[in-house]
């Protein structure tokens, strides 16, 4: 009876903590194991690597080629959201004024007009509305989540591509390079790009964590925002459900970024930022961010908690 009442109880043990293979079972991992299983990933890939992590209840931080310049693609939207919302709240204009949606831009090269590509409107609201004015509210929603060029066109327009580059930099992004908005081809032939570093973005991130831009109640909007992020294969995509990620990916040719803020079901936050560039296929580098994703939430998972 005792030897059936040990089966039943392991059995019981067995369904309520299921044996895995990764290293979530591992306990106390250190900070220098983190970083040498992350390196051990990233030496066996093609593509370049850029990680910044940052425990923002623990105070543990780990960078690894976290200040090399890369493209930005979409991750600078974090900052034109940044900016949007600063604006707002200075009286500039209110977050639920409308914008007229056009597709009308002017080069930063010579004031050249260009136009960008648009996808279809199922995929991206903004598209569908040509003609027509949509909340600036909206808009940053259709720029953070499904990652809407044309919205973003628009609120660079808005807010002036100037003062986002003025406000990453009072928030410590040092390297940051807001210059212009998305698409304009002259820019692009001539470098003119925006660029970012992983620390910087992790410092863009942090800020909004802590409430330290503009006030509690815009940093909850646009994380709550970000939360809704459409995008869910790079740094969510091995996680539990139970993690919450407030995150804007970005990827062009030969350019696959991941950036969040990652919510513990304990309540724990850190921000991850993942920035890679060199390969050509984009789902292949996506696969390696969410394996390095999963490396830093298993660190977290595992580490011991102290008062």
């Amino acid at each position: 009876m005792i030897l059936l009442s040990r089966v039943v109880l392991a059995i019981l043990l067995m369904y309520a903590f299921p044996i895995t293979r990764d290293y979530s079972m591992a306990k106390n991992k250190t900070l220098s194991q983190l970083k040498q299983d992350i390196l051990a990933i990233t030496a066996a890939e093609s593509a370049r690597f850029a990680v910044a992590f940052r425990d923002l209840d623990g105070g543990d931080s780990l960078y690894l080629d976290a200040d090399t310049l890369m493209h930005a693609a979409s991750t600078m939207k974090v900052a034109v959201m940044i900016e949007v919302f600063r604006q707002a709240h200075l009286g500039h204009f209110r977050i639920d004024d409308s914008l007229q949606v056009h597709n009308r831009f002017a080069s930063i090269v010579d004031g050249q007009p260009y136009a960008i590509d648009l996808p279809e409107a199922s995929w991206d609201a903004t598209a569908g509305r040509l003609g027509q004015k949509m909340p600036i509210r909206e808009l940053v929603l259709h720029m953070i989540t499904v990652s809407s060029n044309l919205a973003t066109n628009l609120l660079i327009d808005h807010v002036g591509a100037a003062s986002v580059q003025k406000s990453v930099r009072a928030l410590g992004a040092d390297k940051m390079q807001v210059l212009r908005g998305v698409e304009d081809p002259w820019a692009y032939e001539k470098g003119l790009n925006n660029t970012a570093t992983a620390r910087d973005l992790s410092i863009l991130l942090e800020a909004i964590a802590q409430h330290r831009v503009v006030d509690a109640a815009a940093c909850e909007e646009m994380i709550g925002i970000m939360l809704q992020q459409k995008y869910r294969d790079g740094l969510p995509a091995q996680l539990p459900a139970a993690v919450k990620v407030a995150s804007k990916s970005g990827s062009i040719t030969r350019i696959c970024h991941d950036a969040g803020i990652l919510f513990l079901p304990d309540g724990r936050r850190y921000v991850l930022v993942v920035l890679s560039r060199g390969e050509p296929d984009r789902d292949k580098s996506a696969a390696v961010i969410a394996r390095l994703s999963r490396l830093v939430y298993d660190y977290m998972a595992t580490k011991e908690i102290h008062p």
